[in-house]
């Protein structure tokens, strides 16, 4: 009995290392790739008032299949990461999302994607421009996102403000 009663704590024990590796106890990335430099919410407008970088804000939910469809593909984006060192990178997870209606400008749906300037406003202006119109924030691949990544960089990065970091 107590060898079962072993056996069983080891493979309780095994399976939890496991899963802590594969999910990360302090993994922010959450499936969007731990290579990032992630951060929460508030940490993040702390961190673009600070510097000056603008945030992009990915909100997301673990049941979704969507965003379990956009989740490697925005990962394994080398173009992505390397962008990624001009933003403070922010994603939020199932009830992490952030209540307002500045954060859903044209809806509660998900996976979608905004840019907010270093004073915490989202811009609307910046959206997936390839994408469905009555759904402006949702991406689908990495492509879409390089894509406004590159005008919010435009757009809201303090060079083009003619700032300095």
């Amino acid at each position: 009995m107590r060898r079962m009663e072993f056996g069983a704590l080891v493979s309780l024990v095994l399976s939890a290392c496991f899963i802590g590796q594969a999910y990360g106890d302090d993994d922010l990335g959450r499936g969007l790739g731990e290579k990032f430099d992630w951060h929460t919410l508030e940490e993040g407008l702390e961190i673009s008032e600070t510097t000056g970088k603008p945030l992009m804000l990915i909100i997301h939910k673990s049941w979704c299949g969507a965003c379990k469809s956009f989740k490697p593909k925005f990962a394994a984006s080398s173009e992505i990461l390397a962008m990624s060192e001009n933003f403070v990178m922010v994603n939020t997870l199932d009830d992490e999302e952030p209540k307002g209606d500045k954060y859903s400008p044209d809806g509660g749906y998900i996976p979608r994607i905004l840019f907010l300037d270093s004073e915490g406003n989202v811009h609307p202006e910046l959206y997936n421009v390839n994408g469905n119109s009555k759904y402006k924030y949702f991406y689908f691949d990495d492509k879409s996102v390089v894509a406004t990544m590159k005008e919010a960089i435009k757009t809201l990065s303090p060079a083009s403000r003619g700032e300095e970091l």
